[in-house]
This record gives structure tokens, C-alpha cells and sequence, in this order.
């Protein structure tokens, strides 16, 4: 079993240095335009209330907000939060950010418009009840989009996971057809898109799966 004290211990660490991945700062032009176009394809195409659930350090907070969304991003760590906060203060846009599981948002009785999720199912003790959780919290016409795939437990390049993590339901990550079957019933219309031969996402060439699924709800 999963210690949630130490899963907030693992990822306040990582905050610190988590945005020297490529794909996580988007420090690089090239990857940081490359899910601006990928997030313009799935969000609505007018500014809408969105829900960033394990939302990290925000940088895609920062994209959707960049194109007029009215984002609340959601993390565990409170680090993690604080960085959010103090990336899009220097950026100059507007976003809420709110320490606490991802799973269960601190957003009371709110819905949204979008919900997104990027490389947290893995990470969930229970992530068939959270998907279920985000589903009531988007509005009639609303979208998920859950960009995920299949890799190793870890979060951080080279730091093993908390004790127990073996113990979590989609620790390696789950494929597209898995991932499918479960949120088909709850949802109207899906679809998934490869992202694993799209390198810029990336910050280069990726050989395990990755993709996501968007839902209609």
C-alpha cells in the first residue's frame, strides 16, 4: 500500500528540477508548440472553464491559458502549486491553482468545460473511481482528454517511485485500448490519437506508447 504522505514527500522533491524535462517545461520552442497545437485541437475553440487535474509545475496550464481558457489547476504538492502560481504571474495570465487529490478536485460543486489529465492514472490508488469523479465534474457537451501510454513506474528520470508503488492498478501506465474499454461506458463518443511518433512532444524520439484519449461527454 501506497504512503500518501510520502507520494506529496516524492512529488514536492521533484518539483524543483521537474521542468528540466523537455516535455515538461516546454522550454523549447519546438516542443512547447507542439501541445499548443495538439491542446488548441482538443479544447473549445472559445474561451472555456478548464480543469487542469494534476496540473505539476503548469505549463499546460500556461498554454490554455495563453489562448483565453479560465484554467484551475489542481496538484498534490503544494511545490508543485507554487510554481504553477509563479510561472503564469510571469507570464502575465490569470489561473487558479489549488493544492489537493487530483483525484477528488477541491472544486466542490463546479463543472467545467475540459478536463485534462496528463501522466497521472499511473500514479492513482484507485484510478477507475477518479476517472468517474472527473466525468460528474464536466458539464453536458464538455470533453476529457487524458494524455497517457505505457513506461515505467517512476516520475522522475532515475528516482525510484514511493514504497508500494507496485501496488498501484496502472503503474507501468495503461494502453489506449485498455484505457478505452474503461472510459467508453461512462462517456458518449471517444477517440484516441498516437503521440509516440510525434517526437517534438517529446523532445525527441520515444519508444514506448503514448497517446490520448479524448471523450465527449
Amino acid at each position: 500500500m501506497t504512503n500518501p504522505a510520502a507520494i506529496t514527500a516524492y512529488w514536492n522533491d521533484a518539483a524543483l528540477d521537474f521542468d528540466d524535462e523537455p516535455d515538461h517545461g516546454l522550454r523549447e520552442e519546438v516542443t512547447r508548440t507542439a501541445w499548443q497545437k495538439r491542446l488548441i485541437s482538443w479544447a473549445p475553440a472559445t474561451p472555456a472553464d478548464v480543469l487542469d487535474v494534476g496540473c505539476g509545475t503548469g505549463s499546460i496550464s500556461q498554454l490554455l491559458a495563453e489562448v483565453g481558457h479560465r484554467v484551475t489547476g489542481v496538484d498534490l504538492a503544494p511545490r508543485m502549486a507554487d510554481q504553477a502560481r509563479a510561472k503564469l504571474t510571469a507570464a502575465g495570465l490569470q489561473a487558479r491553482f489549488l493544492v489537493g487529490d487530483a483525484a477528488v478536485p477541491p472544486t466542490g460543486d463546479e463543472q467545467f468545460d475540459l478536463l485534462l489529465s496528463r501522466h497521472l492514472v499511473w500514479t492513482l490508488p484507485d484510478p477507475q473511481a477518479a476517472l468517474r469523479e472527473w466525468i460528474a465534474r464536466i458539464r453536458p457537451g464538455g470533453t476529457l482528454v487524458l494524455v497517457e501510454g505505457r513506461w515505467r513506474e517512476a516520475g522522475q528520470a532515475g528516482v525510484p517511485y514511493v514504497a508500494g508503488a507496485e501496488t498501484l492498478p496502472w503503474h507501468h501506465g495503461i494502453g489506449a485500448d485498455e484505457l478505452a474499454a474503461v472510459v467508453c461506458p461512462l462517456v458518449t463518443d471517444l477517440r484516441t490519437e498516437d503521440l509516440s511518433s510525434s517526437s517534438d512532444l517529446w523532445g525527441g524520439p520515444v519508444a514506448d506508447e503514448r497517446y490520448a484519449l479524448i471523450a465527449q461527454i
